[in-house]
């Protein structure tokens, strides 16, 4: 089984059951694709730089990876991870 399918096996068991799932990756785009909600870390020590909300239909597909509103969840988790939570891009 690929870390995809297994992603998708995640789903599909959070769909039956409706349990709350907490879930560490350091993939941006598997973050998205699985969460309702993103918690992007700062680097040493830990702590919470940004949640971000994630307002995608269900069930998710593969597909929505290419979307805008995607792209933008992406972006806004990136910006925080590379530049910090309250820096702007130069």
């Amino acid at each position: 089984m690929t870390r995809e399918e297994l992603g998708f096996e995640l789903m599909r068991i959070w769909d039956k059951d409706k349990k709350t799932v907490i879930f560490v990756t350091h993939n941006i785009t598997e973050a998205i694709l699985l969460a309702d909600r993103v918690v992007a870390m700062t680097p040493r020590p830990g702590r919470i730089a940004r949640v971000v909300e994630v307002d995608l239909a269900r069930p998710r597909t593969i597909d929505m990876e290419f979307t805008e509103k995607f792209k933008s969840y992406s972006n806004q988790i990136r910006e925080v991870i590379y530049h910090g939570p309250g820096a702007s891009r130069p």
